[in-house]
């Protein structure tokens, strides 16, 4: 399973970036570090600086044909500055035009409302992106994964944090079939 990681130069949780990895390292699979801009993503602890990490690719050289799935990390900063990208959207829509999975956790939802993906779908997201997820076409649910099939590919939410647990076992479990 190769699985990349859309990331915004500045911004991302980075609990969200590297937990959902490290499933992926440790179920045998490949993660890469997409990214708007080569060089490094800088992660933040909720509003504190973090580490930062390599980008493996830009999303003007990546493509969904090169992956088995899409994970998109939450954080504020993150997918705000990701659905402004247009090849980042691009790249988001891709995944779904090929039917290839998609997970998303926190905020990041907002790229797929930019995207234009989630109308008639079912999702979680941080509470705030409610109206938005609605007013996108979407429903939105309060649990902690979310497992949508009713689309070209599943697509996989999860609130928080707190819910990586959940949303780690199922990106590992849909992104490995």
């Amino acid at each position: 399973m190769k699985v990349a990681f859309l990331v915004a130069p500045l911004g991302v949780e980075q609990v969200e970036l590297t937990r959902p990895w490290q499933a992926v390292a440790d179920a045998g699979g490949t993660a890469q570090l997409v990214s708007t801009a080569a060089g490094k993503v800088q992660a933040f602890h909720h509003l504190d600086r973090a580490d930062s990490f390599p980008v493996d690719l830009t999303v003007g050289q990546a493509s969904a044909a090169q992956f088995d799935g899409l994970v998109l990390p939450g954080g504020v900063a993150n997918p705000d500055a990701l659905r402004l990208d247009a090849k980042a959207v691009a790249l988001v829509k891709s995944f779904f035009s090929e039917g290839k999975p998609v997970a998303a956790i926190c905020h990041a939802p907002w790229i797929l409302i930019e995207a234009d993906v989630v109308r008639g779908r079912t999702l979680t997201s941080w509470p705030s992106l409610k109206t938005d997820i609605r007013n996108a076409g979407g429903t939105w649910v309060d649990e902690r994964v979310s497992i949508c099939t009713a689309g070209p590919n599943t697509l996989i939410t999860s609130r928080k944090p707190g819910d990586l647990e959940a949303f780690d076992a199922a990106v590992v479990k849909e992104f490995a079939t």
